[in-house]
């Protein structure tokens, strides 16, 4: 009992004092932000000579030829293109893979948890230099709760990275899901999520999640068939609901599709094999489609093959069929890469290209990474424009992204929250 009153009163009088005011220190002064341009992602329209004013992370004014506040740091980027800051939405930082058959195996075999945290600093600062200021995170891939730390190991400034949303272990059913090919002998198989059998183990894994930090949930509803049932991912999303959270349904069949919208998840993730039908239900039900295409679009640009490009150009050609029809019917679609190898990542901008190239117009691809992102997060107060209010992440560009949007991945210049990341604009002193 006195071990006890002893540990409570420290903790008390620590309370105590961490509640007494900080000594007052003069507030940082604004920053501001000057280009030849920059483009409202709502409208579609440059506003020529901006002028970005921020306080305290934050955008404070933003206006074309505003004054500039007196003792203000200005930071000119000359004839540059600014945008705010893109946000992915279907990230894996903790994925690191090599690009083999059993490369999956061979990370959960060989890496610590330690060294798998490591290695997502790594791809977070790769993707905060893309330009890349926001994400969201969908499964640690067998590194349990280190996306949490990285998370909040970013917040504290500790290490650099991308504003995470991370989703943590994922669920899936039992039998599915990476390593494949593993004995059968083999005690306490390493696997890249959560398996689950059974509504009530669907609702303890959520539980579980949700109360180790998740952001949201992240589950299978088919693994190259319809996997998980309805009441299974019923259960997923309630608990996810209740907690205020979003689901992302991975769905790659229409069967899988249509599981995951019955039970209430918000995304569909890739929906590769969708057909008009499921498409159309997602619009019904104000889902989001995240169709990760880019990894497509980069293989036949780097086929080392003739047969192997043709083989990824057959398939990219397929899924760019799916994604310009779920554009034409009004499907809101968010710009997520998937990378999980230590190439992609950083690479994050191909996704936009993809979608442009599958058919929607260059500031709908760039909405994709912007506006609509933020939505999908559900943090459109705080970032994807730049307006008053709104963290001060934006990015600066040479050329003009509406008339190539390969542009995104070229980024010369990144700030986020107002702190300068990435500046290949100005001469260095």
């Amino acid at each position: 009992m006195s071990r006890f009153v002893s540990v409570w009163s420290f903790l008390f009088l620590a309370g105590i004092s961490a509640a007494q005011p900080a000594p007052q220190s003069a507030p940082p002064k604004p920053r501001v932000v000057r280009a030849a341009r920059l483009l409202d992602v709502r409208t579609g329209a440059f506003l020529q000579n901006p002028v970005i004013v921020i306080e305290n992370e934050r955008i404070s004014a933003v206006g074309s030829g505003l004054a500039i506040p007196e003792g203000a740091e200005v930071i000119d980027l000359g004839g540059a293109t600014v945008l705010p800051g893109l946000i992915d939405g279907h990230t894996h930082l903790l994925a690191r893979m090599p690009e083999t058959p059993e490369g999956y195996a061979q990370d959960l075999i060989t890496k610590s948890q330690a060294f798998r945290a490591l290695e997502g600093a790594a791809n977070a600062r790769a993707t905060l230099h893309a330009g890349f200021t926001t994400v969201r995170d969908v499964e640690s891939e067998g590194a349990f709760y280190a996306d949490v730390a990285l998370r909040d190991a970013i917040r504290q400034g500790l290490v650099e990275g991308p504003r995470m949303r991370v989703s943590t272990r994922g669920i899936g059913a039992v039998g599915t899901y990476y390593p494949t090919g593993l004995s059968p002998d083999l005690k306490d198989r390493p696997t890249g999520a959560q398996l689950i059998s059974g509504a009530e183990e669907a609702r303890r894994a959520a539980r579980e999640q949700l109360g180790h930090g998740a952001d949201l949930l992240k589950l299978y509803a088919d693994w190259h068939h319809p996997t998980l049932t309805v009441e299974e991912i019923r259960a997923i999303v309630e608990e996810a609901h209740k907690a205020g959270r979003k689901v992302a349904a991975h769905a790659v069949t229409s069967e899988g599709i249509r599981n995951a919208l019955a039970a209430g998840a918000d995304s569909i993730e890739h929906g590769h094999e969708a057909d008009r039908a499921a498409l159309e239900l997602i619009k019904k039900h104000g889902a989001f489609l995240v169709p990760t295409i880019g990894y497509f679009e980069a293989s036949v640009a780097e086929a080392t093959s003739e047969q192997a490009r043709r083989a990824s150009d057959q398939r990219l050609q397929s899924l760019r069929k799916m994604v310009s029809l779920a554009h034409k019917l009004g499907v809101k679609i968010v710009s997520g890469f998937d990378a999980s190898s230590a190439r992609n990542q950083g690479r994050n901008a191909w996704e936009v290209v993809a979608l442009h190239r599958a058919g929607l117009p260059p500031i709908e691809a760039i909405r994709a990474a912007t506006t609509r992102a933020a939505e999908l997060l559900g943090i459109q107060e705080h970032v994807g424009t730049l307006e008053p209010g709104r963290y001060a992440d934006l990015i600066a560009l040479s050329g003009d992204p509406l008339a190539d949007v390969t542009e995104l991945q070229r980024v010369r210049f990144v700030m986020k929250g107002g702190r300068v990341v990435r500046d290949e604009l100005r001469p260095r002193p």
